[in-house]
């Protein structure tokens, strides 16, 4: 049996914390004081739960100020291809698309095989609202972890960054809202990890901190996968200069 007094020594060093809400718990400031899972391990170099360790964790900011032409126009040509950023995902994520044209970028119709927030199979029709274009980092969470001090040109590269974007069942994106994964999970249990793991790579990508109910939300996940990639790509962190945002 463990003495009173041994008792006490190991909490003092342990800690003990419960959760918080969405902008609760303590701020540790600059970076994370404890590994992600909070078992002593932190995963293997180049997962998403290794990386989710080196995140800061600090207090939900301020949402005074945000606005989403803050971040610019919506779906920006940022990577100068000649196609609005939203028809690149769209293309990306769709499967038997259809263009308004031979010489147009811009998709009017495409199957969506696995929505990855629902599992469901969808049919995309322009001027529907079946398909929604998803920031996986909301702009609104982005702007009270972070992007609120940010240069314009760097919000509008976040905004329109394929690593933030996918393709998505419409109201199941409505339902997350600017929620992070404290607040919201995907329904389908299948595509939490690989969710997870792009959230944790925009947020190192940019800089972004995460408050500590949120890195807890995606450790109690990414612990479920302790192997899950994190994923790289994506578009530079600053927009081209002729971009701008208020």
């Amino acid at each position: 049996m463990v003495g009173a007094a041994a008792l006490a020594a190991l909490l003092t060093v342990t800690g003990c914390s419960g959760h918080g809400s969405r902008g609760g718990g303590s701020d540790a400031g600059a970076g994370p004081s404890a590994p992600a899972d909070g078992g002593g391990r932190s995963g293997a170099p180049g997962s998403a739960l290794h990386t989710l360790d080196s995140l800061a964790v600090k207090r939900q900011g301020t949402k005074d100020g945000y606005a989403r032409d803050r971040f610019g126009s919506a779906w920006a040509d940022t990577d100068g291809n000649g196609c609005g950023t939203r028809d690149d995902i769209l293309k990306r994520d769709l499967r038997g698309t259809a263009y308004r044209d031979a010489k147009s970028c811009v998709v009017v119709s495409g199957n969506l095989p696995k929505d990855p927030y629902t599992g469901k199979s969808l049919r995309y029709q322009r001027g529907r609202s079946t398909v929604d274009i998803d920031h996986v980092v909301a702009l609104s969470d982005a702007w009270q972890t972070g992007a609120r001090q940010w240069p314009a040109r760097k919000r509008v590269a976040l905004a329109n960054d394929p690593l933030n974007l996918i393709a998505v069942e419409a109201s199941a994106n409505r339902s997350k809202s600017d929620g992070d994964a404290a607040d919201w999970l995907p329904p389908y249990a299948g595509y939490r990890c690989t969710y997870v793991a792009r959230q944790v790579a925009v947020k190192k990508k940019y800089g972004l901190w995460v408050t500590r109910a949120e890195k807890d939300a995606m450790a109690k996940v990414l612990n479920s996968c302790p192997r899950q990639a994190l994923p790289g790509g994506g578009t530079p962190t600053e927009a081209p200069a002729r971009f701008t945002a208020k």
